[in-house]
């Protein structure tokens, strides 16, 4: 009897948690593992589980892969009629026999959390060749009796999360992937549009135990573990404890990251955390909206006058990267809202700005209040919203234009100092965003793959078309961003000409060679291999010679070390 448990996960480094707690805690050395992405073929994936011939097979369901799972249950149905077919997850628990319904192939579903109902599945399948009496008895299922009636279970009651196994034993196994770990379950908040707010039942994990996993982690150098817990630090002394733990057993290689509700942190967290190595954690913050009647629709509770105070503490000390969200389409908020919500978030400089489209899931209280809203959303997953009572599918689109802007010019982190100085020519960093975009559309460059070199061509092309008057500012602040993060050897069209002459680079080179003056890590290097390794360029608007060192990189952004180079070093006397 092999069990097969299948994760289909979004991307290549994204490993699938749930599946290896199923297994480690079942016990059952019959169970494997089988991991894909949505980017593969679907009829490799379909080709691979059938040359595995699995008796039992089981899909962990989640939006990102959900019609990906449903293809192919329906080619596996037809391939291999005997086969008894299970899903799990958040994507088919709420609606468990509709989904029966619409895929009669389908055996069951396991609802909610699934350890315990899986092990017990297990051996159904085991000792019984699961029989209707035994399924019927198991907790946590809706399933389909052999002459087709679709049988409701209970929900089954939460378990310890303390007797969840750890997975990560064979950490080889995960090499070049993101290492997920859980110290809580549930969430002390109501969001309306989120699916941890059904489920009130907060659970932690033993600390002691915690310490003993994190330990393993950094023992074995593992680059990010991503902690999955809803809002981290919702029980203040769980949080401390565990700050406290990676910051005195800090290896300087593994970072943390954690999502946390800001205005909650008090002085005692927020004082871990200044103290601790940059590049350490990295925070995830929901702000979703500053509209007051946005947030009181969706159930959230934030006081985003603490959360901008908390944002800007933490990026004065510079050691954190803070990455803020933000969801377009909730109730009460029109395009003229969201930009002012926009405005806000932007204002306080995270690292990472998300602007996210509000995505409507079964079983929400969002799911519920949709005709109230006039929310219409897309009938498929992600089920991400069409229009609603306040924003039509076209300011929609431009969002979605906007969006792209974000992710390209200040996600990026490649442009930071030229879009720092063109946020001044506009009213607001949203109108910036949203003449950018328009400025893509008329020139059709929404619809096509740029290359980085071609993002900084179009930028210069905007400012040209926008701001001519400032070009050669523009051009210098684009070159310095450029060099910022790339040590290039070929000089990019955009850049115009190198000031710097021949014999300006020798001097200033031989001089570093016998003085180290500026480059003081390079003792082993002779005037060759410095040149090689760091970049000087003279900045006309500016006046200044600057010298882009490689080696010392900044740990939170990978910005090089900048210095400014005095005139005589660069000239013999």
């Amino acid at each position: 009897m092999k069990i097969l448990l299948t994760a289909i996960n979004a991307k290549y480094i994204h490993s699938n948690l749930a599946v290896y707690s199923l297994k480690a805690y079942s016990q059952d050395e019959g169970v494997e593992l089988a991991e894909y992405t949505i980017n593969q073929r679907s009829e490799d994936i379909l080709m691979d589980i059938y040359k595995r011939r699995p008796d039992v097979l089981c899909f962990s369901c989640y939006i990102w892969n959900l019609d990906v799972v449903e293809e192919l249950v329906r080619e596996l149905g037809k391939l291999m009629p005997d086969l008894a077919i299970w899903l799990g997850g958040p994507e088919v628990s709420y609606d468990a026999k509709d989904v029966l319904c619409r895929l009669p192939m389908v055996r069951g579903v396991m609802k909610g959390e699934g350890e315990e109902t899986f092990a017990e599945l297990c051996k159904i399948y085991r000792c019984c060749k699961h029989t209707d009496g035994e399924l019927e008895n198991l907790a946590g299922i809706t399933f389909r009796r052999a002459d087709g009636t679709v049988i409701e279970n209970p929900w089954r009651e939460v378990m310890d999360l303390s007797k969840v196994p750890f997975v990560y034993q064979h950490i080889e196994d995960f090499e070049h992937k993101i290492v997920y770990y859980e110290s809580s379950r549930g969430c002390p908040f109501s969001c309306s549009y989120c699916l941890s707010s059904v489920d009130k039942r907060l659970r932690f994990r033993n600390l002691e135990l915690v310490k003993q996993e994190l330990q393993f982690f950094l023992d074995h150098k593992v680059p990010q573990v991503k902690f999955v817990d809803r809002t981290f630090n919702c029980k203040h002394d769980h949080a401390i404890a565990i700050w406290k733990y990676i910051a005195e057993h800090d290896n300087g290689i593994t970072n943390f990251h954690f999502e946390v509700a800001a205005d909650l942190l008090n002085e005692e967290e927020l004082k871990i955390l200044e103290g601790m190595r940059p590049g350490l954690v990295q925070l995830e913050i929901g702000v979703q909206s500053t509209n007051p009647e946005t947030i009181r629709a969706i159930r959230r509770t934030m006081d985003f006058g603490k959360v901008s105070e908390v944002v800007a503490r933490i990026q004065k000390k510079g050691n954190i990267h803070q990455h803020l969200d933000l969801i377009a389409g909730l109730p009460y908020e029109d395009i003229q809202s969201f930009a002012h919500s926009f405005d806000d978030v932007y204002a306080l400089k995270p690292e990472q700005l998300q602007l996210g489209f509000l995505k409507v899931l079964k079983g929400s209280y969002m799911e519920e209040q949709q005709k109230a809203y006039g929310l219409e959303h897309k009938s498929r997953p992600p089920y991400e919203v069409l229009y609603t009572k306040w924003l039509s599918y076209e300011d929609v689109i431009r969002l979605k234009g906007i969006e792209e802007m974000v992710e390209v010019y200040y996600n990026s982190r490649q442009f930071t100092h030229t879009i720092e100085a063109l946020e001044q020519e506009y009213t607001s960093s949203f109108e910036m965003y949203d003449r950018l975009w328009e400025y893509y559309e008329e020139k059709g460059y929404g619809s096509v793959q740029h290359k980085r070199s071609a993002r900084y061509d179009i930028l210069l092309s905007y400012i040209l078309y926008h701001h001519p008057k400032k070009v050669q500012y523009y051009r210098e602040l684009l070159t310095y961003d450029y060099y910022l993060r790339e040590n290039a050897k070929t000089r990019p069209e955009f850049a115009g000409e190198y000031k710097v002459s021949k014999e300006e680079l020798r001097t200033f080179y031989e001089n570093e060679e016998e003085k180290r003056k500026y480059l003081v890590n390079y003792q082993a290097y002779d005037r060759n291999q410095m040149r090689k390794m760091t970049h000087l360029e003279y900045f006309s608007c500016f006046g200044k010679y600057i010298l882009f060192d490689y080696m010392e990189k900044n740990p939170l952004n990978q910005e090089a070390r900048t210095c400014v180079a005095d005139f005589q070093d660069l000239h013999r006397k």
